[in-house]
């Protein structure tokens, strides 16, 4: 099969390997339909996450049709349509029984295209498959389903539920790429009274513009702010330092701040700025347990966010996909989806 292989920072081709096979009775093998690129490849392709050993296959999102399962899946049978999720759950231990399946203690969590080969590819083996996909109903489309693999449980999980998003609130979100745009659209299912995305680029505020109350750059949002309380909840999305030290300046006392964004860089926590302030401060790995709440809502209509794909390509083309979702800030590519042709 062809697949897109990480040879150490900066370097990624589009070679020919070989096919998975099933290695473990609770495997399944995934004919890969779409997948897409997130930005913690982007951190593995800098160097950011040295674990990941040259000669894996990357990419943890993926939709499509289950060709071979082990003898001890129960629930998925060849033919089967799925969303394969970023994060794999064997279902038993502790952290999987907690629903923190991120932090599963018996050879889960994230491991896709992290510890072992993933999605970028044309067929992917999925650990666990029970417990580590979700079955495609026929009225999601594709590319909507594949935001589940992680985008909107990432937005809902780690930003709107730890960030305690309320009705009434003000909420900024900082970073308005693909997850800090997926966590305002589920932030509106609270109802909070002002959304507030912040971004440098202009063209990702242009995108932001169409979904949040406001669209700013840091200074005007944050001299907004000054003239209140601050935000109730601020979110980061940006994965930089100083998207975190802004959310730590517009919060307001008692607030609670919530981090997404993946850091590759060390971040300065100013306690001496916050240590009186009783602000909340949350972190969290994706478990994506809320998928199938979430798959309810998009069946539904209830949850609009196929404006979050902006390019689409073959997989054939995924090194040229990479170069277009790096460059987000000038392409305006927020989920770049590559379909099976």
């Amino acid at each position: 099969m062809r697949a897109l292989v990480y040879h150490g920072p900066g370097h990624v081709s589009w070679d020919t390997v070989p096919d998975p096979a099933i290695e473990e009775a609770t495997d399944a093998i995934v004919r890969v339909d779409a997948t897409t690129v997130c930005g913690t490849d982007l951190h593995i392709l800098r160097g950011d996450l040295p674990d990941v050993k040259p000669g894996t296959v990357l990419g943890h999102e993926a939709v499509g049709e289950v060709v071979e399962v082990g003898r001890d899946v129960h629930g998925l049978h060849p033919g089967h349509e799925v969303i394969v999720s970023s994060v794999s759950a064997c279902g038993r231990c502790q952290a999987c029984r907690d629903t923190l399946r991120g932090q599963c203690r018996e050879g889960g969590g994230w491991i896709l295209g992290n510890q072992i080969n993933g999605t970028q590819a044309e067929f992917v083996r999925v650990p666990f498959a029970d417990h580590s996909t979700y079955r495609r109903p026929p009225a999601v489309p594709l590319d909507d389903a594949l935001l589940l693999a992680e985008v909107l449980p990432t937005a809902y999980e780690v930003g709107v539920r730890n960030g305690h998003v309320g009705p009434g609130d003000t909420v900024v979100v900082v970073g308005a790429g693909p997850v800090g745009l997926a966590t305002v659209a589920v932030a509106r299912l609270y109802s909070p009274r002002r959304i507030i995305a912040v971004d440098l680029s202009d063209a990702r505020l242009e995108a932001a513009a169409r979904v949040a109350d406001a669209a700013e750059v840091p200074g005007k949002m944050l001299a907004e702010l000054s003239e209140g309380p601050g935000a109730d909840v601020a979110i980061e999305a940006s994965g930089e330092p100083d998207g975190f030290v802004l959310c730590t300046r517009a919060v307001r006392a008692g607030g609670h701040i919530a981090n997404i964004g993946t850091h590759g860089r060390p971040v300065t926590l100013h306690l001496e700025s916050l240590w009186r302030k009783n602000v909340t401060i949350s972190t969290g790995q994706v478990d994506t347990s809320s998928t199938p709440w979430l798959l309810e809502l998009l069946r539904f209509g209830r949850l609009p966010v196929s404006q979050l794909v902006t390019h689409t390509f073959g997989l054939d083309r995924m090194e040229h996909a990479y170069e277009v979702f790096s460059q987000g800030a000038t392409t305006g590519a927020l989920k770049v989806v590559l379909h099976r042709e």
